[in-house]
């Protein structure tokens, strides 16, 4: 644990976050343990509340909000009421598109010739840049696949 906290300090030195809290560690520990989820801001408050913390849902508003300016953390729009969810940011986690299971509502991150194609066919023809970034499409993934056949 010990390493850990000073491996956290080590992360997020930076503009935004000059200290770090218990708060602060709490939410950043939770999204890294689940790199390849993404979460509401208030699934990450009521995971950490069940979970026995003791945590306002405000502060973890405020500390994604920190994670996400020091770039520790992704921050994805739905289109849904201008919602959004939150995603660690993985070393394997950089310009690239993203699938959104409807299902069960696991990110799958892919790199995809394909769609790369298709990004420079949208800017080549269309003059239009995609924001790859922020590209999430929805659809089914294998496991909720098979899991509704059986």
């Amino acid at each position: 644990m010990y390493n850990l906290k000073l491996n956290f300090k080590f992360i997020l030195k930076g503009n935004v976050m000059s200290y770090i809290t218990k708060q602060s560690k709490l939410v950043y520990d939770f999204l890294e343990s689940n790199p390849h989820k993404h979460f509401s801001a208030e699934e990450v408050y009521f995971a950490l509340v069940s979970n026995g913390e003791h945590i306002g849902r405000t502060t973890v508003y405020r500390q994604l909000d920190k994670l996400c300016d020091n770039k520790k953390v992704r921050k994805f729009y739905s289109g849904d009421n201008d919602a959004c969810c939150y995603q660690f940011e993985s070393e394997n986690c950089h310009n690239h598109y993203h699938l959104k299971c409807s299902s069960c509502g696991t990110l799958i991150h892919t790199e995809c010739d394909f769609l790369d194609k298709l990004s420079s066919h949208i800017f080549n023809d269309h003059k239009f840049t995609i924001d790859d970034s922020k590209t999430i499409l929805y659809g089914i993934c294998q496991k909720c696949k098979e899991e509704k056949t059986v």
